[in-house]
């Protein structure tokens, strides 16, 4: 038992953020969601307090299995550093998740032009206050946990057993990580197609572009800080990344 106590602790110490993450993601989704979808969904259900609390209850459940389970594979694979906060590190951090946030924001005047539904989801559902707590709290905290902590660790630990299982986790070559970052940065991106369909009604060449390469490319860079600094300057630099473009949106548009 003694194996699982840091492992419990952390997700135990999670929750207050993930229950709220959740909470707010469900409220979102029902402002930037066709409405006949979400008045089914209501009907299954026989109330919107029943539709958030099945969505608070389910999602919070299954992030805080990834936390579990993601702190015992980072710390087998070696990919949990615990969190020391270095002004280097930190420095690089936030002048990397700016530069992003910025380049983010462009998505409003580039893919934004050619589909006016992702100018007006961003004018609209994705600067409300729902919007933003969503973005900042899932976006920034729970998809880490998910993708990075657990997905990329889980992904890491299999080409391990596989390929190197002979070679202790301290000489894990960097091929591994590569590798585990590129595929969970892709499972990551087509994770988001179901909800891209379910907003812009179906998936046309340039959203599918669009998907693939804000959530794969920003995914790189988030697996990478995971690698090199921990899951927590990740968490930091996805949830700036998410102000930073919701600041640019709010002064420009």
């Amino acid at each position: 038992m003694r194996n699982f106590k840091k492992p419990f602790l952390f997700s135990a110490a999670m929750l207050p953020v993930i229950i709220p993450a959740v909470v707010l993601t469900a409220f979102y989704q029902m402002q930037l969601y066709p409405a006949d979808i979400i008045a089914s969904a209501i009907n299954q259900l026989g109330s919107k307090t029943a539709l958030i609390i099945l969505s608070a209850v389910q999602g919070s459940l299954l992030v805080a299995v990834c936390c579990f389970f993601g702190y015992i594979l980072a710390d087998k694979t070696g990919l949990w550093i615990p969190l020391y906060i270095e002004r280097d590190k930190l420095f690089k951090t936030i002048a990397l998740a700016t530069s992003a946030g910025l380049v983010f924001s462009l998505d409003y005047w580039t893919f934004g032009a050619c589909e006016p539904l992702i100018q007006s989801s961003i004018t609209g559902a994705g600067l409300s206050a729902a919007g933003f707590g969503a973005a900042v709290l899932y976006g920034g905290i729970v998809e880490k946990i998910l993708m990075r902590l657990f997905l990329m660790s889980l992904i890491a630990f299999i080409l391990w057993k596989l390929f190197f299982r002979n070679t202790s986790k301290n000489k894990l070559p960097d091929k591994i990580f590569i590798s585990a970052n590129i595929i969970s940065a892709l499972l990551f991106a087509a994770g988001h197609l179901p909800a891209t369909a379910a907003a812009f009604g179906a998936l046309t060449p340039m959203l599918l572009a669009r998907c693939f390469l804000l959530n794969g490319i920003f995914g790189l860079l988030f697996g990478r800080l995971y690698r090199r600094y921990g899951i927590w300057y990740a968490m930091a630099a996805h949830m700036l990344v998410h102000i930073i473009s919701k600041a640019v949106w709010l002064i420009l548009i």
